[in-house]
């Protein structure tokens, strides 16, 4: 289901539709990256639930990645989805500069919106991520942003403050809110109103978040649940909340199994078990362990229709 992209300045409840899969990057046997694989799997995706992806975010391990693999990534992606999705460009970093760069770069591609993370490691203040965050938005003016924070990777958190600071910036028009709080949301709409769509970060916190406001989901359990993610973010969106509980009940195990450890390895596994040989993970991270292999086993065995 492609979804409507948001033109900046404009007001829409998803601006890049429900359910966007934070999505995985491919290795080949000999480590690079396996831009057909990726190229099938998009479409896979796309085909089954997912309204856009977010390319070379955390779950695509872009820590790891070289800016050159990251562009021939996002031009394999777009060649195999075209207008079937949103496409969303990871453009995030801890150097301003270098940031910059990169949206200005997405925007050449022809991303419909580029997720920029919090910067990472070197811990700047408020008003640092405020300067931080005009800086990248003045550098593609004409591209929707998601801001991106998760506190827990980058050691800081935007507050929902400095976030309300930003919104006199028209290309300000989401956050993927990955605190692990539903009252991040909550505190984002009472200072921000309706026209920043908020994300839930979290697989497992979908739900309480749309319940409190948010509009939809960047997800890593979509990989292999995309459908059932995105029949639940209907049912609730059509008012059947018993439907959707269900629902939520029936994929927290997988959600909280998809994050047994550090992403993107679980899911890396699960896709390896339900037939997408997408590689190992770059070092420093490793392949999951037989204990998370056999725990992804069972509970997507569990999900499948009898």
């Amino acid at each position: 289901m492609a979804a409507s992209v948001l033109q900046p300045g404009a007001a829409s409840p998803a601006p890049f539709g429900r359910v966007l899969t934070a999505m995985v990057t491919p290795f080949a046997a000999d480590g690079s990256v396996d831009l057909d694989l990726a190229a099938r799997l998009a479409s896979h995706l796309v085909e089954h639930g997912s309204d856009g992806l977010v390319l070379c975010g955390t779950t695509g391990e872009s820590p790891t990645l070289s800016w050159d693999e990251q562009h021939q990534f996002f031009s394999a992606v777009k060649s195999a989805v075209g207008d079937r999705a949103s496409l969303l460009a990871g453009t995030g970093s801890n150097c301003t500069a270098e940031a910059v760069e990169a949206i200005a770069e997405a925007a050449a591609l022809g991303a419909d919106g580029a997720l920029v993370v919090v910067p990472y490691y070197n811990k700047p203040p408020q008003d640092g991520l405020e300067a931080h965050f005009r800086a990248v938005a003045a550098a593609a003016p004409q591209l929707p942003l998601m801001l991106y924070n998760i506190p827990g990777r980058t050691g800081c958190s935007i507050t929902p403050e400095t976030t309300a600071r930003l919104m006199d910036l028209p290309n300000v028009v989401s956050f993927k809110a990955a605190s692990g709080t539903t009252e991040e949301v909550s505190a984002l709409r009472a200072l921000c109103g309706e026209r920043l769509a908020i994300y839930s970060g979290d697989d497992a916190l979908l739900l309480p978040m749309l319940a409190v406001g948010a509009v939809g989901v960047v997800s890593v359990a979509s990989h292999v649940a995309g459908d059932q993610i995105q029949q639940m973010v209907q049912a609730f969106l059509a008012g059947d909340h018993r439907t959707a509980l269900a629902l939520h009940e029936q994929l927290l195990p997988l959600c909280k199994a998809m994050f047994s450890t550090t992403n993107p390895i679980p899911v890396k596994a699960a896709l390896e078990l339900s037939g997408w040989p997408v590689g190992a993970p770059r070092l420093p991270l490793v392949s999951a362990s037989n204990d998370v292999r056999d725990r992804l086993s069972s509970v997507m065995a569990a999900l499948r229709p009898t």
